[in-house]
């Protein structure tokens, strides 16, 4: 479930498949054109990282110039993506007074509460009429204007690709159209967005919940990335969690932080005569106490700052977007594991827009024992299909994927699949040495040697929630990330690194301090005060944050330490 990082996406650019179109010895895989998600099951609109989407052009041979120009571009979208949604979800009340205000000519002034939408001729389906002049709702249109004015506007632009789609899906549940602007806030509408508690995906799924609505997520695909499909998970949670609560916004909080969480803060909200029956005004309610958590308390006015300036953007300095700015594109089902650069190559173009539509596919192939839906860019359709039935199915993947068993070795492998030891070795970086042990995954070459960065991917082992890493020779942050499904700049911060240099052997954490290992969830200590003794020093002798220490007892910024009193230590 991870998002490529920049020179894993770089050398994924250089990995070509062979095209030979003997007479075909393989099944003859079917074509399907389609304007939009109506029209094809599991197929998904080009999922672009910029603010409009383009295919690269479809040169005559490989382009490595325009390969590297495309992972630029996308690495530095999603790390600027994931900077702005992390100062999103920590915003507090009020900007940094280093932020300047932005020239009147280019953003006016949002209209003055409570008259924000006084002479507007626009109508929402979710309550912003009644809620809009909430002091955490001009926050956020501040914030948005001001401090995430770039971004914004770049997330305002992708919507026209999946708005309409949403829309219709939320309509068809019963379900209000304007909760299209949840996925705005929660990712921007990115196919690719990560979380620091590991949430994927356009609609920020967990695991857990993803499965939980039918989405495929193993170290093959993650359908969380799939727009359509996260899109119907999405709308039906959304249904759920609104039958269970009977409000759209106590809804949408329960979405950011789990139905038992927003169940638990009702039952402990004080009685009140004239709000018997949850509605949208009861998340106001739980607004004003610290029943929820300040994240989730400002979720709602999110959302509705979110829709205000969608609704109207250039009422508030956005440029407006086009009315719908889907590009559409074919399909090509494939019967078996298909590698993405043999596609590539069949459709005449680059690895990069394959990738690019087709995000859910996390190993530059398909999954092996099924039937798989591959997008092609519009008009490429029907020459793929019948290149790809001429193709030999030996051929549908320049590589293979071997578990070693006892007993095995480098050469047996070679000859066993006609390769070079040389070539098996290059292509596996973390082996270590000529001897094999079982269980190891090797990479194997069927087109000549894979580069560096592309074998470590394919030999990646399952994502797991693992704590601590061991640096190896020849590993960086970049590829560490990868392995892990976290980005460099999580690594950074989790290890207190001010530059990217890992050195082997070092030891660094890869997953954040408050999702440590089950292993170790039980091992909270209890410490009992004495006189003189401060949280910072109490802090420094256990290894933990001042934070986790206020979070673990239930201190506020201001707590002082009395005499006797027992805190919990967090492991």
């Amino acid at each position: 479930m991870h998002r490529l990082r920049l020179p894993v996406l770089l050398a994924l650019a250089a990995c070509g498949g062979q095209a030979a179109r003997p007479p075909a010895t393989a099944p003859a895989p079917t074509s399907a054109a389609a304007r939009g998600p109506d029209l094809a099951a599991g197929d998904a609109p080009a999922t672009g990282g910029d603010s409009g989407f383009s295919l690269p052009p479809a040169p005559a041979d490989t382009a490595w110039d325009r390969e590297v120009a495309e992972g630029l571009r996308s690495a530095a979208d999603s790390a600027a993506d994931e900077a702005l949604l992390e100062q999103l979800a920590a915003a507090r009340a009020n900007l940094p007074e280093s932020d300047a205000p932005i020239p009147e000519e280019t953003a006016p002034a949002p209209p003055n509460a409570p008259a924000a939408l006084a002479g507007s001729a626009v109508t929402f389906d979710i309550d912003v009429a009644r809620f809009n002049s909430h002091d955490r709702v001009q926050y956020y249109l501040d914030f948005y204007r001001t401090t995430g004015r770039e971004r914004f506007a770049i997330w305002l632009s992708r919507m026209p690709r999946y708005e309409a789609m949403i829309r219709r899906r939320l309509l068809a549940e019963g379900l209000p159209g304007d909760l299209v602007y949840l996925a705005l806030i929660e990712s921007g509408f990115s196919n690719t967005a990560t979380s620091r508690a590991r949430a994927v995906g356009m609609w920020q799924f967990m695991k857990g919940t993803a499965r939980l609505y039918g989405l495929r997520v193993d170290r093959w695909v993650d359908e969380r990335r799939d727009p359509i499909k996260a899109t119907d998970a999405a709308v039906r949670h959304l249904k759920d969690l609104t039958e269970t609560f009977g409000s759209y916004f106590l809804a949408a909080a329960a979405y950011n932080a789990g139905a038992g969480r927003v169940s638990r803060s009702l039952v402990r909200l004080p009685d009140d005569d004239t709000d018997t029956i949850p509605s949208d005004a009861t998340f106001f309610r739980l607004y004003d106490t610290r029943l929820l958590r300040r994240e989730t308390r400002d979720y709602v006015p999110k959302l509705i700052a979110a829709a205000m300036i969608a609704k109207e953007p250039a009422r508030y300095g956005f440029q407006p977007a086009p009315a719908d700015s889907f590009v559409p594109y074919d399909s090509l089902v494939v019967p078996d594991m298909t590698g993405l650069d043999v596609v590539a190559k069949l459709a005449d173009t680059t690895l990069a827009a394959i990738r690019d539509l087709n995000p859910q596919y996390l190993r530059l192939v398909t999954p092996p024992g099924r039937p798989s839906v591959v997008r092609l860019p519009p008009g490429r359709g029907a020459s793929t299909a019948l290149a790809y039935a001429a193709l030999p199915a030996s051929r549908r993947v320049t590589f293979r994927e071997h578990l070693v068993r006892p007993g095995e070795t480098l050469g047996a492998l070679a000859r066993r699949y006609h390769v070079s030891v040389g070539e098996i070795v290059a292509s596996n970086p973390r082996l270590r040495g000529r001897v094999l042990r079982s269980g190891t995954r090797l990479v194997i070459p069927t087109a000549g040697p894979l580069p560096t960065q592309v074998a470590r991917v394919l030999a990646a082992p399952e994502p797991r929630d693992a704590e601590f890493h061991r640096v190896r020779r020849g590993e960086n942050l970049s590829v560490i990330a990868a392995r892990y499904g976290v980005t460099i700049r999580q690594l950074r911060t989790w290890n207190h690194l001010a530059g990217s240099r890992v050195r082997a052997g070092q030891r660094l954490r890869v997953s954040p301090p408050a999702t440590a290992s089950a292993a170790r969830a039980h091992s909270i200590r209890t410490h009992v005060v004495r006189r003189g003794e401060t949280l910072e020093g109490l802090a420094r002798r256990y290894g933990v944050s001042v934070q986790a220490l206020r979070e673990a007892n239930g201190l506020g910024e201001d707590g002082a330490l009395k005499r006797g009193a027992r805190l919990k230590i967090p492991a």
